[in-house]
């Protein structure tokens, strides 16, 4: 059941905002944005986002991106696929590599280091548990532990991001609407 507030629960300063982003992307305020803006103290994860998505790592963003599509997928979180499969296309400028990962990750185009890790996450994400074997297996495959951390890094942030899209039943926005989301997050971040 869709959650009204998101839609009128917002304050004028906030409603002024939305109208200036309509005009300026020519797209409506996607649901993860009105979230966002409506109780900053209830939906805080977004320095926590921006360290995982944006902060120092040995994983690119459109890495990171891909993850955060990967783990949304998992999840069953419609909206967030949806939105980070457009990210991630335009970091990586490469709509085929995405869609291929998505689709099958065993013969996605990818470095077998971000394959194993993508593994692990949708073996946590499905099972709600990983072992050392798990992580053993992305580091075999080439991972550092740093990139691991960040991964599981990117699995919590949107993990989190995931059930509250679910939670509020977040509509998903045209392509044009999500293009326009993508080329915020990926100029601006999460912040």
């Amino acid at each position: 059941m869709r959650l009204d507030i998101l839609d009128r629960g917002h304050s004028m300063p906030t409603k002024a905002l939305f109208a200036v982003i309509r005009l300026m992307t020519r797209q409506p305020v996607v649901d993860a944005v009105k979230l966002a803006l409506y109780r900053k103290d209830f939906y805080g994860a977004g320095p926590l986002t921006q360290e995982a998505m944006r902060g120092p790592s040995e994983w690119s963003v459109g890495d990171r991106e891909l993850m955060a599509a990967f783990v949304s997928k998992a999840n069953e979180c419609p909206f967030c696929v949806a939105a980070h499969t457009a990210t991630s296309r335009m970091a990586y400028r490469d709509d085929a590599k995405v869609a291929a990962t998505l689709h099958d990750l065993d013969t996605a185009p990818i470095e077998e280091p971000l394959r194993a890790t993508l593994r692990m996450l949708g073996r946590l994400a499905r099972e709600s548990d990983i072992g050392v074997d798990d992580v053993r297996a992305a580091l075999d495959a080439g991972a550092s532990p740093a990139q691991i951390d960040d991964a599981l890094a990117v699995f919590f942030a949107f993990s989190i991001t995931n059930r509250l899209a679910n939670a509020f039943d977040f509509d998903i926005a045209g392509p044009d609407a999500m293009a326009a989301g993508a080329k915020h997050l990926l100029k601006r971040g999460y912040g």
